[in-house]
């Protein structure tokens, strides 16, 4: 097949923020779940149904919801840095 195929990466660039990533976890019991909302239709709804299956099947101490302005644009630094402070995995979810 002659020709020259052009692929475009959706992903955004890497940027080093210095929060954590890449770690595991062993388990979830006593763990601190945060989840990103990208504010798209009902994803508030199926957090609350996720939170509340990993607070009585999975013994998660606390669940963290914070809101995005919009899906198109990325979470605030301050966002970011709260929810990265305060729990031990966090979430980007979507929703529609």
């Amino acid at each position: 097949m002659p020709g020259k195929v052009i692929l475009f990466d959706p992903t955004a660039p890497h940027e080093d923020s210095g929060l954590k990533q890449n770690q595991t976890l062993d388990r979830l019991a006593g763990k601190v779940v945060g989840f990103i909302d990208n504010a798209k239709p009902n994803f508030n709804y199926l957090v609350e149904d996720l939170a509340d299956l990993l607070v009585t099947r999975y013994g998660v101490s606390r669940v963290v919801t914070r809101r995005k302005r919009a899906a198109s644009v990325p979470a605030p630094e301050a966002m970011m840095t709260e929810i990265a402070d305060q729990c031990d995995v966090v979430i980007a979810g979507s929703g529609d």
